[in-house]
């Protein structure tokens, strides 16, 4: 008979589970709704029939084993099968938490999740307690799943005698098993193509957003669990060809700084998105009153800057180096967290100044401390290093230091700091579960989005550190400079696009001198705070350790870029087009418009246009993916 019963069984069990997976995509849907807003029904049907692929893939990775002792264990011997059901709902529960911890935090990333987890896995544990408190319906369908998988398990029923002779049984067994092998070969690579498949190839449809539709966490997860070797880019053929199209910039001529050197401030704001500012959005909903005041009032706010990437292990290498987040896994965390890095702090610590970083959380949370050593910083602050640390009536109780206690500890340390210093801050508290102290709660406006009043609490910190500062005698002599790691939770739908997803503010102000002058709606990053440092404080000479990404803000010659991934695309903004790299080589581009992005590319582009675009964006990334690779960023 074939086939045979135990192959039958198989087939029946994975099947379920390819249902299982089927409803775990719609959970994903349903919680995502308005990441997919606008798409036909056509559309989003054809990602969940890609999705098929990704299932199958990740499913015989996740069921390797199981597959082989389904194989072997008798359908007759009870107590194996029973074995068999127990390991069937064993292996494939982690798949089942992965993929619905993603309904959520797909919101907050906007990728599917990837090796992080594993790369942050203290972090998680720490604050596993916390989430699982704030989360807890997540709990509901992982556990209604797990319960449906086990009740549902296919099991034999009855078995009569087997009518093979037991020759036969044997060639059976071995033709199918061989059969099965092939299959699982195939499924696991994905098909006949080839390379294997990739997370990338799910954003070949259109529009690439639902590439996130058709993937299932559970095939990112082992995708980047041990990231192959990174393949050198080959675009360019000649090293004068490749700078050619990269366009690398060069610090503006300035006359020599005045003595003292300036010190620098730099602060990186959780999750501080320019659609909770008011300067930026009209005065519509704004939840940030004393940085609308601080822009309006001496700042110079560059209105058309973007992060580097959606994650905050992704902004400390952009803001202290210049470097991107071009790649799925975070620099921070990846194999090339050991190349040549030439950091702000290495750099001004060559002029004298005393460089540190300061984060209220876990001393090595996201590697911040190991990466701020990178960069040069000559001392990182981190819990460990704050009074009384986690038993200070100061610790939130999740993440570390509630912000405005953080604020003010962070300017009595700079009044104590040997000047000229250069210090970065990184805070917290506008972080899920986006809490403010007893003290506040309610005092801010409640927003439509949990995190709205934790942005309010940031501002009011922002505000009394301020205060505090222009006290001390460095005050007058200091360059701030305020930008946000990322973006997060949003209620204004012009903001809910690719380019909205990544935009935040950049705030340069300095009290004693004035700043350089600059240009109206220049494209700014994360990553030109390193040129834009070393531009003020007339460091012309270290441009060399600038990397192509890195443009001065105040550079009036042209009218700077920005490059970030998302959705398996690679990105160029400049101030009249958008540029998309495909993930088949192909360029479009999109009218420009601060932070939004038309979901129609320009029918009919400008040949040249979209060539020289597309050249110095395929520039742009083969210089970061083959320098990381020969670790000869820095020529």
């Amino acid at each position: 008979m074939f086939p045979s019963p135990a192959l039958r069984l198989l087939l029946r069990r994975f099947s379920l589970l390819l249902g299982l997976y089927l409803l775990l995509r719609l959970g994903f849907y349903a919680s995502n709704y308005n990441t997919f807003q606008g798409i036909g029904l056509g559309p989003v049907l054809l990602a969940f029939w890609h999705g098929f692929r990704f299932d199958i893939a990740a499913l015989l990775w996740l069921n390797l084993l199981l597959v082989l002792a389904s194989l072997l264990v008798p359908v007759a011997a009870r107590r194996g099968q029973q074995l068999l059901r127990g390991l069937y709902v064993a292996f494939n529960v982690p798949g089942i938490v992965v993929n619905v911890i993603d309904w959520e935090y797909f919101k907050f990333i906007g990728r599917r999740t990837s090796s992080e987890l594993t790369t942050i896995g203290d972090d998680v544990l720490r604050q596993a307690g916390q989430m699982l408190a704030h989360y807890w319906y997540l709990l509901l369908p992982v556990l209604g799943l797990a319960a449906l998988l086990w009740w549902l398990c296919p099991m034999p029923g009855p078995q009569g005698p087997d009518e093979l002779p037991r020759g036969r049984r044997l060639t059976q067994w071995a033709i199918e098993f061989a059969i099965v092998a092939g299959l699982v070969v195939l499924g696991v690579r994905g098909g006949l193509q080839l390379k294997p498949l990739r997370p990338g190839a799910a954003f070949e449809q259109q529009p690439a957003v639902l590439g996130h539709l058709a993937l299932n966490s559970t095939f990112t997860l082992l995708k980047t669990f041990d990231l192959p070797a990174t393949e050198r880019l080959h675009y360019f053929a000649s090293e004068a060809a490749l700078r050619q199209a990269l366009q690398v910039p060069t610090l503006p001529q300035r006359p020599a700084p005045t003595s003292p050197p300036a010190n620098v401030v730099v602060l990186l704001l959780e999750s501080f998105g320019s659609e909770y500012t008011g300067v930026e959005n009209g005065g519509r909903g704004g939840y940030t009153p004393f940085f609308d005041s601080l822009a309006t009032h001496g700042g110079v706010l560059f209105r058309d800057n973007y992060a580097n990437g959606r994650r905050s292990i992704e902004a400390l290498p952009a803001v202290l180096a210049g470097l991107p987040s071009l790649l799925e896994e975070p620099f921070i965390t990846s194999t090339f967290q050991t190349n040549e890095v030439h950091g702000l702090g290495e750099i001004l610590a060559r002029h004298g100044y005393t460089t540190a970083m300061y984060h209220g959380a876990t001393n090595g949370t996201m590697g911040f401390d190991m990466f701020a050593g990178l960069a040069g910083m000559q001392r990182y602050y981190g819990l460990n290093q704050y009074p009384q640390g986690d038993k200070s009536p100061d610790y939130d109780g999740h993440w570390g230091i509630f912000d405005e206690p953080y604020l003010q500890y962070f300017n009595r340390q700079l009044s104590a700091t040997h000047q000229p210093f250069f210090a970065t801050l990184f805070t917290l508290s506008a972080h899920d579960p986006f809490t403010v102290p007893a003290q506040y709660r309610g005092k801010f406006p409640k927003g439509t989005e949990p995190i709205h009043p934790t942005i309010a609490y940031t501002d009011m910190a922002l505000r009394r550190f301020f205060a505090a500062a222009s006290q001390q005698p460095w005050y007058a002599n200091t360059v701030f400079i305020l930008t946000a790691d990322h973006t997060s939770q949003s209620d204004q739908p012009d903001y809910q696009n690719t380019l909205g997803h990544y935009k935040t503010p950049l705030l340069i102000f300095r009290s004693g001198q004035p700043l350089p002058a600059s240009k109206g709606h220049r494209i700014t990053s994360q990553t030109d705070v390193p040129a834009t440092v070393l531009d003020v404080l007339g460091l012309r000479q270290d441009q060399r350790y600038l990397l192509p990404f890195s443009h001065s803000a105040f550079d009036t010659t042209s009218t700077g870029r920005a490059v970030f991934s998302a959705g398996g695309s690679y990105f160029l903004v400049h101030s009249d087009f958008v540029t998309e790299l495909r993930t088949d080589d192909s360029v479009i581009l999109y009218p420009y418009r601060t932070h939004f992005i038309p979901a129609e590319a320009l029918a009919h582009p400008n040949p040249a246009l979209v060539k020289k675009y597309g050249d110095e964006l395929r520039a742009l990334l083969q210089f970061y993916v083959n320098g990381l690779v020969d670790n000869r960023l820095y020529k």
